[in-house]
């Protein structure tokens, strides 16, 4: 087995929900990283755009930011903050959309927090807010959410719900008039959740090699259906090779 790091097993975990042909909108860091691994390995017909409005960026260097200027290299389409959240917002186009987003705090319906920690008007940790977070989670076909498993990060109720994930259940989302998207998965530095068809809660679908379900559990603040719970398969030594000498060579994100 290759040695592999925790932000690497994350990555490529995460790589391996997109599918060929998606549209995949992400941030900085390992979700661009992510995004990158997923074009390489097991989908070579997604497309990447970011919201600075570069739409299927040929990527040759990772950038360090969505404005970097690597990200219009290559580009299919140069254009503007609006034009990438109407590519979001199209009937036709945002269903195939996969966000990638982050967050403070996660509910078990996949609502997130980037906001503040404590009450919204005397906070005791106030962030940098949703920027487009928001649009992302009520307009694409699916999120994919990467958090560290933490219990003051996995709690039973947002402290402000900055982000929609499942909202309150089944059919939710749909009276409030978003999309039919949602949450697909959460990506951790110790499994990956994923969410029932029908309840519409988070499940532990797969710990990483060697973490137990257990240890799953005494990371958060409210229990989850184990039973369907696998061992992740660690990374390949191609997808390493691709994560560190295609995707990442210099380790501006991998370090």
């Amino acid at each position: 087995m290759p040695d592999y790091t925790g932000r690497e097993m994350m990555a490529i975990a995460a790589a391996r929900q997109i599918n060929d042909g998606d549209i995949v909108f992400c941030g900085t860091g390992i979700s661009m990283l992510a995004a990158m691994a997923a074009k390489h390995i097991c989908a070579p017909s997604s497309v990447i755009f970011f919201e600075t409005g570069a739409v299927d960026s040929r990527l040759e260097e990772v950038p360090l930011a969505v404005a970097d200027s690597r990200v219009m290299y290559g580009t299919a389409v140069n254009g503007s903050l609006a034009d990438s959240f109407a590519v979001m917002q199209n009937p036709w186009t945002g269903r195939r959309v996969v966000g990638i987003m982050g967050a403070a705090q996660i509910d078990p319906y996949g609502n997130l927090n980037s906001t503040v920690i404590g009450d919204y008007s005397r906070p005791r940790v106030r962030f940098s807010g949703s920027g487009g977070a928001c649009d992302v989670a009520s307009f694409v076909g699916r999120t994919i959410i990467f958090m560290q498993h933490e219990k003051r990060k996995f709690v039973r109720q947002v402290d402000y719900l900055t982000s929609p994930g499942w909202l309150g259940g089944p059919g939710q989302r749909e009276k409030k008039g978003l999309s039919a998207g949602g949450p697909a998965a959460v990506i951790t530095n110790l499994a990956l959740m994923g969410f029932d068809t029908q309840t519409r809660k988070m499940f532990l679908q797969g710990c990483f090699p060697g973490v137990t379900p257990r240890q799953i559990l005494d990371n958060m603040s409210f229990e989850v259906d184990i039973s369907r719970s696998r061992e992740i398969a660690p990374p390949s030594e191609e997808e390493l090779r691709i994560l560190r000498e295609v995707c990442d060579p210099q380790r501006l994100i991998l370090n």
